[in-house]
């Protein structure tokens, strides 16, 4: 059997050599890659400038709706159009991504509008009732004057 060590240099922990180190022997397609030996590799770096700042998808504005205000099925509307302006956001079509996020915050509004609209005009409708009750057994005390009971 060979030394698999022959020719290369190991360090103290007996590991392979390091990239660099004088037993290193780098394989072909390193060195192809690298266009030889000796040649350094210049990397390049890209900035992409955004058009303004992220666009806004009111993803959790839209579960909120959707869970507790879903006056219509408005909530649940919103929660779809939130979705596919997050698909759009992520193909890279920055208007359709924004068309649609206007169209599911304007559907998140009128929900939480109207739902909470709704809610005051049943609370008032309920205090309005129970002091008309509270009126009305006010005025009339016992509807039947001969009590056969002795009350």
């Amino acid at each position: 059997m060979e030394n698999s060590s022959y020719g290369r240099q190991q360090n103290s922990a007996g590991s392979p050599p390091l990239y660099g180190s004088p037993g290193y022997e780098p394989l072909r397609e390193e060195m192809s890659y690298r266009g030889g030996p000796g040649v350094q590799v210049q990397s390049t770096i890209l900035t992409i400038d955004s058009d303004g700042p992220p666009v806004r998808d009111h993803l959790v504005w839209s579960i909120f709706n959707t869970v507790y205000f879903n006056f219509c099925c408005l909530g649940f509307f919103a929660l779809i159009f939130s979705v596919k302006s997050r698909d759009r956001k992520l193909i890279g079509d920055r208007s359709g991504a924004m068309s649609y996020a206007g169209t599911a915050r304007g559907l998140n509004i009128t929900a939480t509008i109207l739902t909470i609209v709704t809610f005051i005009v049943l609370i008032i409708l309920a205090v309005t009732g129970v002091i008309t009750a509270v009126r009305t057994v006010q005025d009339h005390p016992y509807p039947y004057p001969n009590n056969p009971w002795g009350n």
